[in-house]
């Protein structure tokens, strides 16, 4: 049986700048993510339709794709790295915008992973899955995904990091300063601010009225961590906000914070339902789920790559009846390949990804609205020394 075209032509791509010890697992690497793409799904019985040609019983394929997503030497530092670092050659320079989060699968798994955000939605940088029964995880937990994140990204960034309520450790925001990355981390509402005047008060305590913000300068959160801290309360949120930042607070430390929420949490409904249905994937194993994601990945990075040439070469509407781009990048990419194997056609040569980041899909009238808005505020009060 011929060799499916989807999986020729990614191995043809991505042998530029995969080389691991083994050849062969260049293969099912290839052919394993080609699968991921055609049958947009992270359970494993899905790809088999697409690993046909190896012409062997379901049961055989079953066990070859379990020993491989089970192998020590499947990972992402040699099949993942060397792609993205290919994608971000470019970027050297830029400012960079990166979320820190976490996610739950089946209550008994955390997936941790630091993106960047582009276009609207997250590119997974660092990963990693724990057994761990909760959410919330220590810095000793995510520091490995900071370092790996770390070391993936191009000479001279400027980062800039936004991380949710639970992230608000001492230890991460010297790593931060250490490594001079800018930061924004929301606060929890039992966090102890120290004043610029010396006094103490919880966040609860400093949190505005309806339709205001606050913006206090040179605090200390944490005994001896100076920052600075920002706070608002608006009706259309569901709770106010409190944001951290080392960089002097004004109302556009709420618009930089706001981005984690169209990147990371979009990007996980992605993973786990919209795109590749990973709740429904089998394996519950931390190794094994490591190695399922690291695949899910560079199919995301592949489909997204994809996406830029469809849009660049202005053939968007064939694939999006949205007068505006309406879907994602990702949806758009996979749209476009599922396109391409039913015509047999050849995917586009993959190359880096654009400096600027795209705008936002808006698939309604409310979702465009939603973005376009313009927040204001009743009374702006600064508290400064």
């Amino acid at each position: 049986m011929s060799v499916p075209h989807l999986y020729r032509q990614l191995q043809v791509q991505l042998s530029q700048w995969i080389c691991p010890q083994d050849q062969r697992h260049l293969q099912v690497f290839c052919e394993n993510v080609a699968a991921i793409l055609q049958a947009q799904s992270a359970c494993l019985s899905h790809w088999l339709p697409y690993l046909s040609h190896r012409e062997c019983k379901a049961r055989s394929h079953m066990e070859r794709l379990n020993y491989f997503v089970h192998n020590p030497k499947i990972t992402a530092e040699t099949f993942y790295f060397p792609m993205l670092q290919q994608f971000l050659n470019s970027w050297e320079g830029m400012a960079m915008t990166l979320t820190l989060d976490t996610s739950m699968l089946w209550d008994q798994y955390c997936l941790i992973e630091i993106c960047l955000v582009w276009g609207g939605r997250s590119i997974p940088l660092g990963q990693t899955v724990l057994e761990h029964g909760s959410a919330t995880v220590g810095f000793e937990d995510y520091c490995p995904v900071l370092e790996t994140t770390l070391r993936l990204l191009p000479t001279e960034c400027h980062v800039t990091l936004l991380a949710d309520r639970g992230f608000e450790h001492g230890a991460l925001i010297r790593w931060l300063r250490e490594h001079q990355w800018s930061w924004s981390i929301r606060a929890k509402s039992d966090l102890n601010i120290t004043l610029s005047n010396g006094q103490t008060a919880a966040v609860a305590n400093l949190l505005p009225q309806e339709g205001e913000a606050y913006l206090f300068r040179k605090v200390k959160v944490l005994q001896d961590i100076e920052c600075h801290l920002a706070t608002a309360h608006l009706a259309l949120a569901s709770e106010a906000w409190a944001v951290l930042s080392d960089v002097p607070p004004s109302l556009q430390t709420f618009e930089v914070y706001g981005q984690r929420f169209g990147g990371i949490e979009p990007h996980f409904k992605d993973y786990k339902s919209a795109a590749f249905e990973l709740i429904r994937s089998h394996l519950r194993d931390p190794q094994a789920l490591n190695c399922l994601l690291m695949l899910l990945a560079p199919a995301t990075l592949i489909a997204i790559a994809v996406a830029v040439v469809v849009v660049g070469e202005g053939r968007r509407k064939m694939l999006d009846w949205h007068s505006q781009r309406g879907l994602s990048f990702l949806q758009l990419g996979l749209r476009e390949i599922e396109r391409l194997c039913y015509q047999r056609l050849p995917i586009p040569l993959l190359a880096t990804l654009p400096r600027k980041s795209p705008p936002s899909a808006t698939a309604s009238l409310k979702k465009r609205t939603q973005i376009e808005q313009q927040i204001e505020f009743s009374r702006v009060t600064v508290f400064s020394t």
